[in-house]
């Protein structure tokens, strides 16, 4: 009779129990953010250790004796892959790190702690993304701060010679001025600067898209300019004109050619990184899901 009684008080108490451990469980949050910071700072950590070994490598590839060491492209292209190599490790480790450092759940169905698990591998991932962006960015801010310092200091050091820094414009149309000016039998001539700077905004007064096209009337100045200043005749010096004008549009298209292919390969750079990260954010949740599980197997 008594242990009949007890039974039965045993089962009318077991749904009130059951009621409590349920309202235990939804008033306590599913995310471990303990095992998501441990998990975040081991991938940081091991991105920063793997990149400096991937320098101390890329180092090792390339030298400053030419025909020696590895071309420019293998070395982007190894340096493409060790990034992407990075990226993977650093997420598998910090998402096995969560999942099997987080706290145990008990009565909890199988689906909802595998998808517990990898909601907590890609968590760590994402903090360790955003962490890593903030010190790159702040580390960069830094040296633009500090760089834009050191130029203001520069700037204010130079102040008397700026005017004439700016009037001379050294640069690839300062050096196509000279070439138009030199002569085999070089005189002292005080009026050699207001020659170049005068053809020098002639040059730069006929650029139209990038491309220097001379009019009929500068080509002819500039050849009595040149003729005036090196003996040729006439037509030897709209000659010499004419060639130092296709050399400076050539100078023009190959650079804007290398820019273009440096724009290709920073979108592919990009995009290949992009897709990696996203790689990276599957590895760290499948990587925490299987540390979840040996913790429950533990």
């Amino acid at each position: 009779m008594v242990a009949t009684t007890n039974i039965a008080g045993t089962a009318a108490l077991r749904p009130a129990v059951e009621a409590d451990l349920a309202g235990e469980e939804t008033s306590h949050s599913a995310v471990a953010w303990s095992a998501i910071f441990v998990g975040a700072v081991a991938a940081m950590a091991t991105s920063l250790v793997l990149m400096i070994l991937g320098s101390g490598l890329g180092l090792t590839m390339v030298s400053p004796w030419e025909n020696r060491g590895a071309s420019a492209a293998t070395a982007g292209v190894a340096a493409v892959i060790w990034i992407v190599v990075v990226q993977w490790l650093a997420s598998a480790l910090g998402g096995y790190l969560t999942g099997r450092l987080r706290a145990k759940w008990v009565r909890i169905h199988t689906d909802e702690v595998f998808f517990r698990d990898t909601a907590h591998g890609f968590l760590a991932w994402a903090l360790a993304t955003v962490a890593g962006a903030s010190l790159f960015a702040l580390m960069t801010a830094w040296s633009v701060a500090g760089a834009a310092r050191g130029a203001t200091e520069a700037a204010a050091n130079a102040a008397p010679a700026a005017a004439q820094a700016m009037a001379s414009r050294d640069g690839d149309e300062g050096y196509f001025a000279d070439l138009l000016m030199r002569t085999t039998n070089p005189v002292v001539d005080v009026s050699k600067v207001d020659n170049r700077l005068e053809t020098l905004r002639i040059l730069s007064r006929s650029q139209q898209e990038g491309t220097v096209t001379l009019s009929a009337e500068d080509r002819t100045y500039l050849g009595q300019m040149v003729a005036a200043r090196t003996g040729m005749n006439q037509a030897e010096a709209e000659t010499r004109v004419d060639a130092i004008v296709a050399q400076l549009n050539d100078a023009q298209q190959k650079a804007r050619a290398a820019a273009d292919e440096a724009r290709k390969r920073t979108a592919q750079l990009s995009i290949m990184v992009a897709l990696s990260m996203v790689v990276g954010a599957f590895i760290a949740s499948a990587a925490a899901a299987l540390g979840g599980q040996g913790r429950d197997g533990v």
